[in-house]
């Protein structure tokens, strides 16, 4: 346990001084109405959003779910989240303008756009508790285990003082600010948080135990970790970490942040862009940041927990205070931090308070916003007023916080929640990029594929069924129990069965009526081969449906995904070796990088023009 020193009460004071402010600075605007509280007014610009984005993928849980991974199947275990760049950068240059287009609320009302009749309106209030309640308690519950870790380690708190005091003042801020409140005090959490993580990392470098980078990577506990990609001799390493996320994952799951097509709350900062360049603009800026920048100061202490705590043992040593079901390698990186000094440690809780407080507090205004705009106004009070419409999202806000704290009590490690809410949305993701560019795709398409997801992932998961088919390890002697298949084809199982069952539901129902078809596509503008019979047949009959004059995007669209991931994968990758002091490998990769930006430059003024 650490103990604050005046200069570190002095930082957390300061800090949770300035946050509060913000929300009450801006509480009279944002309770203006439902769209200040929950999109403030549509006018964010780029920087703004982006950096928002960024605060709030930035969250507690993050640091203990990469040390997880690292210290588990070592720095190329990461993979398992670096894969959706794909999706990340499909957002950014098809789908952002597309959403910002839409003019919508939440992504959810989309669905009354895209679709009619009653599976529409069924389809929108049932994503609305999905996403917004289960999905959501699911996520922010990860984000206050990793709270209550801390807590435990550092401070020598238990659960429920953690929950407690990480809790309420980051309800108390998000209830008051709004959506205005959540952003603008992200541009202070990612500068604090940011700052915290680097410091981190300096100091756990040079750590008595671990002599600077140089011992770090020559360290026998770290050698074998420091990869960037899963030794190909290991086949399982390399279809677990590499080919299922690369070649499946990325396109057909759904995850809070990383949504194919885009959705959650990085659509909801999408939507309040002031126009949809600046929606692309945000977007862009956060993969960039999200994934070549930022993941290195935490692996560096991961990597070098390898040495101070070498496994789980040495942790429960260091810290016998920790209950039994919440230890796990994540608790390393809460581990290390009990070694800074004054001033750099009050600036590290700071930061970490400042990762919990974005994320939870951009779960409790997007999950709000689907419980107000998609679930009461429509379901229960079609006539409410803007003034209670706010006091209903401040109460949902309340409430979300208090769900997701009892849930939280009852998990164990990042990396067991991260597998839960991916199974769960594996196999709908292909629908998301589709309905957009393909008319045929109806409510029932989505509904199928979700009810069948969730089904299916729960006989996989949590029947005999599950054991009969997969293999496992047995709960009683950890031993390993060989099922009809590897326990690595789960995951695609469950995509191909989802995918198979939503198209033929799909053919089996009738398509969306014309009316519905004809509106969605006037105001969207999606173009391309998949909506032609549409546009056709509006034509034969007097109807032109096309309003703005520009080429189809998505070739030239993804063009730009496949330069953007040469561009951002060489960044990671030459960050990761002139850390490692490799010249021989950093230097290469810098210049791809380097050839990657400029040719992307290229494309995406290209894109701009409708030249290409």
């Amino acid at each position: 346990m650490i103990h604050l020193t005046t200069l570190d009460y002095i930082i957390i004071t300061v800090f949770f001084s300035t946050t509060l402010f913000i929300g009450l600075y801006v509480s009279k605007k944002s309770g203006k109405d439902s769209t200040e509280f929950f999109l403030s007014g549509r006018n964010m610009p780029w920087w703004l959003l982006g950096l928002s984005m960024v605060a709030t993928t930035f969250s507690t849980d993050t640091p203990n779910l990469v040390t997880d991974l690292v210290r588990t199947n070592g720095v190329s275990g990461n993979w398992v989240w670096w894969a959706f760049l794909i999706t990340g950068l499909l957002t950014v240059f098809v789908y952002a303008k597309l959403w910002r287009r839409s003019n919508v609320n939440t992504d959810i009302e989309f669905y009354e756009m895209r679709y009619g009749g009653k599976p529409a309106r069924f389809l929108r209030g049932f994503r609305a508790i999905y996403l917004g309640i289960v999905f959501n308690i699911m996520a922010m519950s990860g984000v206050t285990l990793a709270a209550i870790k801390i807590g435990q380690v550092m401070l020598g708190l238990d659960p429920v003082q953690i929950v407690l005091l990480a809790g309420l003042v980051t309800v108390i801020f998000s209830a008051v600010g709004g959506f205005k409140g959540v952003v603008y005090t992200d541009f202070l959490l990612f500068f604090v948080a940011m700052a915290g993580s680097f410091g981190a990392a300096w100091y756990s470098i040079n750590l008595p135990e671990v002599g600077g980078l140089q011992n770090l990577f020559s360290h026998a506990n770290v050698i074998d970790k420091m990869s960037l990609i899963p030794d190909f001799d290991n086949t399982e390493a390399v279809i677990l970490l590499l080919v299922i996320p690369l070649a499946v994952q990325w396109w057909s799951s759904w995850y809070p942040g990383a949504e194919p097509g885009g959705g959650g709350y990085i659509a909801q900062r999408m939507l309040a862009a002031k126009d949809e360049n600046h929606a692309i603009g945000a977007t862009f800026f956060f993969n960039i940041m999200h994934y070549a920048i930022r993941p290195w100061p935490w692996i560096l202490v991961a990597l070098a927990s390898l040495i101070v705590y070498p496994d789980i043992a040495s942790i429960h040593a260091a810290f016998p205070n920790i209950t039994e079901d919440k230890l796990g390698q994540d608790l390393a990186y809460s581990a290390m931090l009990t070694r800074l000094p004054a001033g750099l440690i009050g600036l590290v809780l700071a930061s970490l308070v400042a990762a919990y407080m974005s994320t939870i507090s951009t779960h409790l205004n997007w999950g709000s916003s689907y419980i107000v705009n998609d679930f009461y106004k429509q379901q229960i009070d079609k006539n409410a007023s803007e003034k209670k419409l706010v006091a209903v999202g401040r109460i949902s806000t309340v409430v979300l916080m208090i769900a997701s704290a009892f849930f939280a009590l009852a998990l164990q490690n990042a990396v067991q929640l991260f597998d839960i809410i991916l199974m769960f949305g594996a196999g709908t993701g292909l629908i998301f990029i589709l309905r957009w560019f393909w008319w045929r795709i109806n409510a029932w398409s989505e509904i199928s594929a979700m009810f069948s997801s969730g089904i299916i992932s729960i006989l996989f998961n949590f029947t005999s069924l599950g054991f009969i088919l997969f293999d496992h390890k047995n709960i009683l002697t950890g031993d390993l129990e060989d099922g009809w298949m590897p326990s690595w084809a789960k995951f695609p199982m469950v995509v191909l069965i989802t995918t198979i069952i939503w198209l033929a539901t799909t053919f089996l129902t009738q398509p969306e009526s014309k009316e519905v078809l004809e509106d969605f596509y006037k105001k969207i503008q999606p173009g391309g081969p998949g909506w032609k019979k549409i546009v056709y047949e509006a034509a034969t009959e007097n109807r032109n449906l096309v309003t703005r004059n520009e080429a189809w995007n998505v070739p030239s669209g993804i063009l730009a995904i496949l330069i953007g991931c040469a561009f951002i994968y060489s960044t990671l990758f030459a960050t990761g070796y002139w850390i490692y002091g490799q010249i021989n490998i950093a230097l290469p990769t810098t210049l791809v990088a380097l050839a990657a930006g400029f040719a992307l430059l290229k494309v995406w003024k290209k894109i701009r023009s409708n030249v290409l």
